[in-house]
């Protein structure tokens, strides 16, 4: 019997607000890292390993499964020996790439900010 998690804030949207939704699809510590990376090319699970070492192997494999519930990824398991799945950005998932830049270049002019000595 398949184990299935249940996520507190999956529906969890009191106001409304279209903030805590959005959240509600990519909130978790490695989401949007791993949107990132499939986005890139990493779309097998031992890339994603690789990609996010801090991650354990439960945390990224939780992630994924909620990611793909949420229609943002879609895993692909080939029929081969031996069996070879990979993940790729579902149209759903497209619609948040621009989100997901958007802290990519954030992150980065705050990154350039704390190394720059201040005057």
């Amino acid at each position: 019997m398949a184990k299935t998690s249940v996520r507190k804030t999956k529906d969890f949207n009191p106001t409304n607000c279209a903030v805590t939704y959005c959240l509600n699809i990519i909130g978790g510590k490695w989401k949007p890292v791993i949107i990132h990376l499939i986005r890139n090319n990493s779309t097998r699970y031992s890339q994603m390993q690789r990609g996010i070492p801090e991650a354990s192997k439960q945390t990224l494999t939780n992630q994924l499964r909620e990611l793909e519930v949420d229609g943002v990824i879609e895993r692909i398991v080939y029929a081969e020996v031996p069996p070879r799945v990979e993940y790729r950005i579902t149209p759903f998932g497209n619609t948040l790439l621009p989100i997901i830049d958007a802290m990519k270049v954030w992150g980065r002019e705050q990154m350039e900010n704390i190394s720059t000595p201040k005057e």
